[in-house]
């Protein structure tokens, strides 16, 4: 790797106005990341300095040479180095110049070879360039923060995950080079943040030992991690994952969505873990498809998911079976033929080949209409549910396609078969703006008022815009501070047709339910995400307010969503944990 040399830069900055410009100083040299002692830079890209500018500053002239002293991205390795010098380090590496990024080759090697780059180093200085304050922001501040989750941007961005979890030790910096928190000090923040394990965090690294130990996140959770994290180039939402998987793949920008197929299948070839095939069915644009997602977008809400160790796979099949989730129409001596039939070296074995990614898993078929089942996974929700993935017969392959979990409601016996699943990228659909319009007004009449939105999605005035460049679901929350009380409505868009939700809220009882409605938002839309979507005729949602006299309804009108409330007798005093447990969306047809 190529470091920068602390007191060469330093020395240079201090007499660059009189050093003779036939003088070469040199501040970048190439070293082993292993034996060296460096200190590593992580922050959010501004105007930055090149791997050429840096190395040929002293022989610019002196208009141009000032331009690029002036630039954030030249004080910042300045200030980096100044801190790295009162810290007793002498190189320093930062992506902006420590890199060549002419040779497409450098950089390909630079990539593949980040994550351990951050990992070996001495120290990490993250700079917060939108922290003003002299210590780390408490909580989310969305007036602040808007455009990044109510965090310092720093957390939004996609090369900035890796860059958090691989060294051992950070120290967080604000905009004036303000020591404000080290990774140390700051890990049960950083979890809340990002979600990561508090272990993850810690040791500094995803143990990749133990596939099916406690402590070992899986695909689906890593994945997690990055799925509403952002990059410059769309390539980089896959490359910038690398590291965290241990994979290595070339670079080839240009390729757009494609990066992120390569690195799945890269992952498949060194790993039994099943739950990549676990992302949300909501992402899922078209009806058929890939069993890859297209994007860390997809494994959003997968932060709960846990592998099930093969040799107790078997025994909780058999316990949702026999607790009449799936219902199957089978006799014992069916489904004991099938339970021996399942062979756990089988289920570990994955092979990529010319008709798809080959695997065997247990399936389920619809009694009549066998050519669409389910495959179970050996995996777990949150609740600690088996997840299915619904899958469709398309000659020799299997598709992913979508089953609403009501239509299919008794299968045959399971059959453990082996299945050579569809992983091939398909255009992307890009399907026109869709906007909904939202009728809300009768709820200020009972003191309600609408808090804000969370997600990307386009509000404007009273009308929903989604389309396939952004979020297909947003929440909008709504707070009656008088009576304490509040809930969200979760309106979305998928396989084209809208849907709805709504989740209320008892905590806000204690509060000012206007106050932290976006942390709520944010809980509600993780319940809606992970809902349930039931194809159910009925246009109508709605849910009592706990401890309260109101009752609130969503309802499709035409071309209108309609958000009503009434008054109810009296309390029915519903625990708001059982409400949540109910949270589940209900399509409505366009028209």
């Amino acid at each position: 790797m190529r470091l920068l040399d602390v007191g060469a830069v330093l020395d240079r900055e201090r007499d660059i106005r009189t050093v003779d410009s036939e003088t070469e100083t040199e501040v970048l040299k190439e070293h082993d990341d292993k034996s060296t002692s460096y200190v590593i830079v992580s922050h959010r890209w501004g105007k930055e300095v090149t791997y050429k500018e840096m190395t040929r500053l002293h022989a610019m002239n002196p208009r141009k040479r000032d331009d690029i002293r002036e630039r954030d991205g030249y004080q910042k390795i300045i200030k980096s180095c100044e801190q790295a010098k009162k810290d007793g380090y002498r190189w320093l590496w930062i992506d902006t110049c420590c890199i060549d990024k002419r040779s497409s080759s450098e950089l390909s090697e630079a990539i593949n070879s980040m994550y351990r780059w951050y990992r070996n180093s001495e120290m990490c200085y993250v700079y917060l360039h939108d922290v003003d304050e002299p210590s780390f922001p408490a909580k989310q501040d969305f007036s602040r923060f808007g455009k990044s989750n109510g965090w310092p941007e720093w957390f939004s961005r996609g090369w900035t995950l890796q860059e958090l979890i691989a060294p051992e030790n950070a120290q967080f910096f604000n905009k004036d080079w303000v020591p404000i928190g080290t990774k140390e000090k700051l890990v049960s923040k950083l979890e809340d943040i990002t979600r990561i394990p508090k272990l993850v965090l810690s040791w500094g690294e995803v143990p990749r030992d133990k596939l099916y130990s406690r402590e070992r996140p899986c695909i689906a959770q890593i994945m997690s991690w990055a799925a509403d994290r952002k990059t410059a180039r769309l390539e980089d939402r896959a490359y910038s994952l690398l590291g965290l998987f241990g994979v290595n793949m070339p670079m080839l920008y240009g390729e757009g969505s494609k990066a992120f197929q390569r690195l799945q299948l890269e992952i498949i070839r060194t790993s039994s873990d099943h739950s990549i095939l676990a992302w949300n069915r909501k992402a899922q644009p078209k009806l058929y498809g890939s069993v890859l997602a297209r994007d860390p977008s997809y494994f959003r809400g997968c932060h709960d998911i846990k592998n099930v160790d093969p040799s107790r796979f078997v025994e909780k099949v058999k316990k949702c079976i026999g607790e009449g989730e799936p219902v199957v129409a089978a006799d014992q001596d069916e489904l004991l033929s099938f339970y021996n039939s399942v062979d756990s070296t089988r289920l570990l074995r994955w092979d990529v080949t010319n008709l798809g990614i080959q695997v065997s898993l247990p399936v389920l078929s619809d009694r009549y209409e066998d050519y669409i089942y389910e495959a179970i996974l050996p995996c777990r929700d949150c609740h600690g549910n088996l997840i299915t993935i619904g899958l469709a017969s398309d000659g020799p392959r299997s598709r992913h396609t979508y089953l609403p979990f009501d239509v299919y409601p008794t299968y045959a016996c399971p059959e453990f078969r082996s299945l050579y699943l569809d992983c091939f990228e398909e255009p992307e659909e890009i399907w026109d703006e869709v906007p909904l319009a939202l009728r809300d007004g009768d709820t200020s009449s009972y003191g309600f008022t609408r808090c804000g939105t969370f997600r990307r999605t386009e509000v404007a005035g009273d009308t929903v815009t989604f389309s396939s460049q952004g979020d297909t679901l947003i929440v909008l929350v709504y707070a009656n501070d008088d009576a304490r009380c509040r809930f969200a409505v979760g309106l979305g868009y998928y396989l084209g047709e809208h849907w709805g939700c709504v989740v209320c809220d008892e905590s806000s009882a204690q509060q000012e339910a206007s106050s932290s409605w976006a942390d709520f938002a944010k809980q509600a839309y993780d319940i809606m995400w992970n809902a349930p979507i039931s194809k159910s005729p009925d246009n109508t949602k709605d849910v009592h307010l706990p401890q309260t006299i109101f009752h609130v309804e969503i309802a499709r009108e035409s071309r209108e969503t309609v958000i009503r409330i009434e008054q109810c007798p009296g309390c029915c005093g519903e625990p708001v944990a059982t409400v949540w447990a109910r949270a589940c969306g209900v399509f409505w047809s366009k028209d």
